[in-house]
């Protein structure tokens, strides 16, 4: 445990110091004076310098004659002994921290300074937390339950429940008060919760006003929430109206910008197809040039395709002719005609035919004759036989004769026209001679391979021509280039005015598409337009009163802030009584066994070795000792009241580093031996020296007795004022 002890202590103006400067021993120090010397202003300015001041006023702690703007004050210097280290009567041990604080009351509260460790604090909070940490007393009622024992605590004890009492208060480092206070607190919460249908609480009250009051409010709010609701539809109409103007607006510049990245696009293509156009056209303009310098024939088409084709005529003639006149023309010269061989055919024939048609009709006619039937029949068919053969003979004697004539007549044609084809062979071969010679060709091959290239270059130079024509029309050869150029510019310039313009408008098809999108959105504009008008009407149509909503909002929520009040109240008085409750049971429980060890090993010194050992009941706190004599444990209040003091006493000290975890803050002792005979109050000052070698003692008496027993001995001086009028006013 780590001891907190005091080395100095200075006051200024603090009730019955005007100035007090005094220096404690590191053990016990004994602090003697009369009545009214200030005894108990010490013990309090200990209690203000090391807890929280709790409200305390310059008013309430100035010294009677001080002036009416001194400043009450205390300040301690204090040491920290580390867990290892015991003090000795030189000094501090080696490793011993040292610090001070300081409370000033001033008219604006107290100011508080804490320096330790080399750092200076001096916010209140901070001073207190730290306070804490190094003495263990959070609170002037713990200081004043744990570390500072006033002598009437150990007297007027008569009773075992009174003993009880006081061992449960030091246990559990509470004030003294905690009965009244559990039953003040059960009182509060009484007033506060419900005691029957006809007797409601506080808490009842403000239950039934805050249900009344949110059924007005939810009414209320239901009309609010619909009307907000309508302004908020209103607001995110107006806001979609503004987006969707936005947004067309948007699109319309974009569909613009569309339109005239077309307009830029097709006169920049325009103008790059007029420039290839006037580019080609010069190509095409030199090779007409060159071409109509090298024409493979002297003679111009006009002239050379007529004569070629009168060549081709002639020379068809001429072979034709020459065919006509090749061989020579046979006449052979007949002087009669050969006699016809048909004719005794014939005679012959009919004669046969005559006699037999006779026989057989006689053979008919005359039976017994069948021989001329034979006969008769016979020389029918010979006739007809003689007939048919007189018959073709005929047939080719006038073939024969016809032949003749044809020939007669062949002879007589070629003989009067060969001097005719003659004469016209003559005549185109002259003819020939000259066409061919007209146009400087040897022959006709040649001249036809003339004509064939001339076809050839003339049909060539009329496709350039065509397509210069189709290409540029009928402008002027030398214009060819400034055109090209103008072109060429007028394409490069609509390409830069294309950068200029959005990427969204130059892509392909972004005109039909930024159509629907404009469409669309003077359809969502019209939509919001709409949309936005029929949530203003709604809003104007709201009835909804927004004062008497917030009127009943009021109401409902000082009646809800009082019921939470309440609640908390009630809920505060509820966790403060079970927690005074559980802590003095579970304090009860964890230390009863402490207090046994601890009080066992004083009381004995402290009664002489008469008693040595002491049992306390967890559950009821009922305190036995054993007495020697009986040989057997006896109740506490079947002793004296000075072996009772005794037993609390030694309980109180021991409890001290227990219930301050683990620290040791000095121990005031308001003078509890002053009942006690020298022998017992010698042997407890035996026990004070030796627990003052692990932990600071003050003890505050008026006696002299006992100033051998401390390490330091104060003295403080008794008023000296007297009132000399005397008698009553």
């Amino acid at each position: 445990m780590a001891a907190f002890r005091i080395s100095r202590i200075q006051l200024r103006d603090l009730r019955r110091h005007r100035s007090l400067d005094l220096a404690f021993a590191p053990g016990l120090t004994i602090v003697k004076g009369p009545n009214e010397a200030g005894k108990s202003t010490l013990a309090e300015a200990i209690e203000l310098a090391l807890t929280p001041p709790e409200g305390r006023t310059a008013d309430e702690l100035r010294t009677w004659s001080a002036p009416a703007d001194a400043t009450p004050s205390v300040s301690i210097d204090f040491s920290l002994d580390p867990e290892d280290a015991r003090a000795d009567g030189d000094g501090a041990a080696p490793g011993v921290r040292t610090g001070r604080v300081s409370r000033v009351f001033g008219r604006g509260g107290p100011t508080t300074t804490l320096t330790f460790d080399g750092l200076s604090i001096t916010d209140p909070a901070a001073v207190d937390a730290r306070l804490v940490e190094l003495t263990g007393l959070p609170s002037a009622a713990f200081f004043r339950g744990t570390a500072f024992i006033h002598h009437a605590e150990l007297t007027g004890i008569s009773s075992d429940s009174t003993i009880r009492q006081r061992l449960a208060a030091s246990i559990t480092a509470a004030d003294r008060r905690s009965t009244a206070a559990k039953a003040t607190l059960t009182a509060a919460l009484a007033d506060l919760q419900n005691r029957g249908e006809h007797s409601l609480g506080r808490l009842g009250v403000a239950e039934a006003a805050v249900g009344r009051s949110a059924q007005l409010v939810e009414a209320a709010d239901g009309s609010l929430e619909r009307l907000a609701a309508d302004r908020a539809a209103a607001v995110e109409g107006q806001a979609a109206q503004v987006a969707a103007g936005g947004h067309l607006a948007e699109c319309r510049d974009l569909l613009e910008q569309a339109r005239r990245a077309e307009r830029l696009a097709a006169e920049r293509d325009a103008a790059s197809d007029r420039a290839h156009r006037y580019a080609e056209a010069i190509t095409i303009a030199r090779d007409l040039a060159t071409l109509a310098a090298t024409h493979p024939s002297k003679e111009r088409l006009p002239i050379l395709r007529p004569t070629v084709l009168r060549l081709q005529a002639l020379d068809a003639r001429i072979n034709e002719l020459k065919r006509q006149l090749e061989g020579e023309v046979q006449v052979d010269f007949e002087a009669t005609a050969p006699e016809p061989t048909w004719r005794l055919p014939t005679v012959l024939g009919s004669l046969g035919i005559v006699v037999g048609l006779g026989l057989l009709i006689a053979g008919a006619v005359v039976k017994g004759l069948a021989v001329l039937l034979g006969v008769g029949f016979g020389l029918a068919l010979i006739g007809a036989g003689l007939l048919v053969f007189a018959r073709r003979r005929r047939s080719a004697a006038i073939g024969a004769d016809r032949q003749k004539q044809l020939a007669d007549v062949q002879i007589d044609r070629r003989l009067r026209g060969r001097s005719q084809l003659e004469n016209e062979l003559k005549e185109s071969q002259s003819d020939f001679a000259q066409q061919i010679h007209g146009i400087g060709q040897p022959d006709l091959s040649t001249a036809q391979a003339a004509l064939a290239q001339e076809e050839a270059h003339v049909a060539r130079i009329d496709e350039l021509t065509a397509r210069l024509e189709s290409l540029v029309g009928r402008d002027a050869v030398e214009t060819f280039p400034a055109s090209r150029d103008s072109a060429l510019a007028a394409a490069a310039n609509r390409s830069a005015d294309l950068a200029t313009l959005a990427e969204a408008a130059r892509t392909k098809g972004a005109r039909p598409r930024l159509e629907t999108e404009v469409s669309e959105a003077e359809s969502g504009l019209e939509a919001a337009r709409q949309a936005a008008a029929a949530a203003r009407a709604a809003a104007d149509a709201n009835p909804a009163d927004a004062e008497q909503a917030a009127g009943e909002a009021e109401r409902l929520a000082v009646w809800q802030a009082q019921l939470a009040r309440l609640q908390r109240r009630a809920r505060v008085y509820e966790a403060a009584l079970r927690g005074i409750e559980r802590a003095e049971a579970a304090t009860t429980a964890q230390t009863t066994r402490y207090v046994e060890r601890r009080v066992n090993a004083t009381i004995g010194r402290m009664t002489g070795g008469r008693y040595r050992r002491v049992a306390i009941d967890d559950g009821t706190l009922a305190v036995r000792v054993f007495a020697a004599d009986r040989s057997d444990w006896v109740p506490i209040e079947a002793l004296s009241d000075g072996t009772a003091e005794q037993v609390l006493l030694a309980a109180r000290i021991g409890l001290l580093g227990f219930v301050t975890g683990g620290q040791l803050p000095p121990l005031l002792l308001d003078d509890p031996f002053a009942g006690y005979d020298d022998a017992r109050a010698a042997g407890s000052f035996d026990l004070l020296r030796e627990l003052a070698a692990g932990q600071q003692i003050v003890y505050l008496t008026a006696s002299n007795r006992f100033d051998a027993a401390g390490d330091a001995v104060v003295v403080l001086a008794g008023p000296t004022a007297v009132d000399g009028a005397g008698g009553p006013p």
